[in-house]
């Protein structure tokens, strides 16, 4: 395989969520990369209005004075003739949301590179970060890689790690992993280009899989141990939000922390309303519940909504059946 122009690496950035966007900004500032086009998914309806949103990586395009592609299919044969025209040395490919086929992955002079949410080989998939917290995971990071037609199963290019906090949620450890992957990816473009950089094998033994997060996945069961519990609210905080049912309205559960608790009261039953918030029993200890979202309103600190719920110790959540 040839190597590109040493002096300027002409990039086909693919992306659409959050995650992307820190990618994107740092090789549009890098020096010796040119972005040729930006290629994300196209505008959908969003929030509760269901208004046509564009994603965040064409917000950050545009902002940036990048082209930007948003195909509805990635098989048709007029994509991948304008972009073989871009004659690029790499794609760079950061939560883009869809598989690209393997006759897209040959375009690229060099190779397509891929930021990954985890250590690879574990967590494969569309929910790295998520399914990783749900896990109680201490440590998690990003990972380069070179694509194949295999689900994120190509050789590692490099890796940075990072210690999950006791305050982290999704949310935060996405912002983290979204940071250091821009380094690293420009650091991994370089690198290649200089023919200094190795490529490693994944171990597939070892191999985990990340499925994307479902309905099912955000529903609070209060009879699993407390610091289950309190994994599952982290991992879908901020979004989509861990939920149960109090006084038959939806309650979304933000922060939470596990408590020990020798109380007989069942799972999901209110054993105190503080001023630091409401303690839950669980499965095994109980769930301090500190940040919730009420159904129709702002998310608010739980002693708040106790208050306003005029929520007493005795009553109990329930658990939402699944869908």
């Amino acid at each position: 395989m040839s190597s590109p122009d040493p002096e300027t690496l002409r990039v086909v950035f693919f992306g659409t969520a959050d995650f992307a966007v820190p990618a994107l900004e740092r090789l549009t500032a890098g020096p010796g990369v040119e972005v040729l086009s930006v290629v994300t998914q196209p505008d959908r309806p969003k929030g509760r209005g269901h208004k046509t949103a564009a994603p965040p990586v064409k917000t950050a395009a545009e902002r940036l004075g990048l082209p930007v592609l948003q195909p509805t299919r990635l098989r048709s044969g007029r994509l991948a003739e304008a972009l073989g025209l871009m004659a690029p040395d790499f794609f760079v490919v950061a939560a883009y949301g869809r598989i690209l086929p393997r006759e897209m992955l040959r375009i690229p002079r060099v190779a397509p590179v891929n930021i990954h949410g985890s250590l690879l080989p574990r967590y494969r998939g569309a929910a790295p970060i998520q399914r990783a917290l749900m896990d109680g995971c201490v440590e998690t990071g990003v990972t380069t890689m070179v694509m194949t037609d295999e689900l994120d199963a190509g050789d590692i290019l490099q890796t940075a790690t990072y210690r999950i906090r006791d305050d982290d949620d999704a949310g935060s450890v996405t912002s983290a992993l979204a940071d250091m992957g821009a380094a690293l990816i420009l650091e991994t473009l370089q690198r290649m280009a200089a023919g200094q950089q190795t490529r490693t094998p994944q171990d597939h033994a070892q191999a985990t899989y990340a499925p994307p997060i479902t309905q099912d996945d955000c529903i609070l069961r209060w009879g699993e141990p407390a610091e289950r519990v309190c994994h599952r609210i982290r991992a879908m905080s901020p979004r989509p939000g861990a939920t149960t049912e109090h006084a038959g309205r939806r309650l979304k559960v933000l922060r939470a922390r596990p408590v020990p608790s020798e109380t007989a009261a069942a799972p999901g039953e209110i054993i105190a309303v503080t001023r630091d918030g409401v303690l839950v029993q669980a499965g095994c200890g109980a769930v301090g519940l500190e940040t919730v979202h009420p159904e129709g309103r702002r998310p608010m600190p739980a002693a708040d909504w106790a208050r306003g719920a005029r929520v007493v110790p005795g009553t109990r959540f329930a658990t939402i059946p699944s869908p």
